[in-house]
């Protein structure tokens, strides 16, 4: 007898997964996966530069691909699958199927979510493999992967309630559209409520993330979905208050937190420094550039050495004023760094003389003040004989005279009059400048 029971539960347990397991590989789940992965590899790996070398910008873009280009192509592969069986004038054969309404309706809308979500995690894991050569710092970022991932799930399931409302065969495409706007439209919101989206995110490369940001995320986006698909199968549909009342209110808690959501990421705010006088410090991202960063400024310091109030120390963002440190230019992705290599070091040595001759006085100051043209072209001359610019192009006359006087003094005059400009680099007045 007991053998008979578990063979009849075997039995009805076999039934119940083959549905699913047939609505897996058949019909459009299996390609909204394919087409997931393909369209997150191939935009991603299309602008390469711009991640490879960094967490951060690596699930920043991986974010923004799955959110604004996978969203709505999930939300139509769903659509169309919830439309299927009123379009084949099958749902009043179905509906004598034994299963509920809501199962039914599981079976159906789950492979394309799970396609959908599977095309992800495939297309994560390449993206990861492909940056860990290169990026420094905290490591990926599993609550936003999980986040990304819930975000197509919910987005597959509300797209197959559309579809099993309107089995019109535009309206995939129609949907796809809808989905797309109305996820991009919160980006040029200046209201808290444009972090609902699940594609709004911060700075990724000095913020992080708060650690419930995740699974309030889930709960919202994963409670609205639930909440529609429980109001259109559920036999109760009042059940659908409930997840939809818990939605609500992780909505509400994100809308209050705002800004607070992303906090200073400490990787970013660390920093690795050189040993000696003057010292170059990078932030904790940039760690693998700090050699690279030492040899471009060689030159640089190489003729500040012995200057009177030459800077002691050179920080990549996070100088602090009056402190002495002078703020070095950022290391931008695909512009200043491509996979750990600083792509024009005299450019960037430049970037660096220029931080260095910076005075922080009022626009107007400098926009009324005739004495302040002898300012700038003293500042442009001791700029050029720091660090050599590659193209001069047109040329200053009264800045080339400045240049030349500069390199025909004494090492000791040289020496001693940098000491003096650098002493005025603080001051607004240009009496305090010492001629050139």
């Amino acid at each position: 007898m007991t053998g008979t029971l578990t063979r009849i539960r075997d039995t009805g347990t076999a039934l119940a997964r083959t549905p699913l397991r047939t609505e897996l590989r058949r019909g459009i789940p299996p390609w909204t996966g394919a087409a997931v992965t393909l369209t997150l590899l191939v935009t991603l790996g299309a602008k390469a530069d711009q991640w490879q070398g960094s967490w951060g910008e690596t699930h920043g873009q991986l974010r923004s691909a799955s959110t604004l280009l996978c969203g709505p192509l999930t939300a139509a592969a769903a659509c169309w699958q919830g439309g299927r069986e009123r379009r084949a004038r099958t749902v009043e054969l179905l509906s004598g199927v034994p299963r509920s309404r809501l199962r039914r309706a599981v079976t159906a809308a789950a492979p394309v979510a799970l396609w959908a979500a599977a095309g992800y995690l495939v297309a994560l894991a390449v993206l990861l493999v492909a940056n860990l050569p290169y990026a420094a710092g905290r490591g990926p970022s599993l609550p936003q992967a999980v986040s990304d991932g819930c975000f197509l799930v919910s987005i597959a399931l509300v797209g197959f309630v559309v579809g099993r409302l309107s089995p019109w065969r535009l309206t995939a495409p129609a949907l796809a559209i809808c989905t797309y706007v109305g996820l991009g439209i919160p980006s040029y919101l200046a209201s808290e409520f444009r972090f609902l989206s699940p594609g709004e995110q911060a700075d990724v490369q000095v913020s992080v993330p708060v650690w419930w940001f995740a699974p309030v995320m889930v709960v919202w986006l994963g409670g609205l979905a639930l909440a529609v698909l429980l109001g259109y199968a559920a036999r109760r549909r009042l059940l659908a208050v409930v997840p939809l009342v818990v939605a609500v209110a992780a909505g509400a808690l994100i809308v209050r937190t705002g800004d607070e959501l992303w906090r200073d990421d400490p990787v970013a705010a660390r920093r690795i420094c050189t040993d000696g006088v003057p010292q170059i410090c990078v932030n904790g991202h940039d760690g693998p550039m700090l050699a690279q960063v030492s040899d471009a400024l060689s030159g640089m310091l190489s003729r500040l050495d012995g200057v009177p109030h030459a800077p002691t120390r050179y920080v990549e963002y996070g100088a602090r004023p009056g402190s002495g440190d002078v703020p070095l230019p950022g290391l931008t992705l695909g512009w200043d760094v491509v996979r750990n290599k600083l792509v024009d070091p005299r450019a960037y040595a430049q970037g660096a003389a220029s931080q260095l001759m910076m005075r922080d006085c009022p626009a107007e100051t400098r926009r009324e003040s005739k004495e302040f043209r002898r300012v700038y072209r003293t500042e442009s001359a001791v700029r050029k004989w720091l660090s050599p610019e590659s193209d001069p192009g047109r040329k200053d006359p009264q800045v080339e005279n400045r240049l030349a006087r500069l390199r025909a003094m004494p090492d000791t005059d040289r020496r001693a009059w940098l000491g003096r400009y650098l002493a005025s680099r603080q001051s607004c007045d240009p009496a305090e400048v010492p001629a050139l």
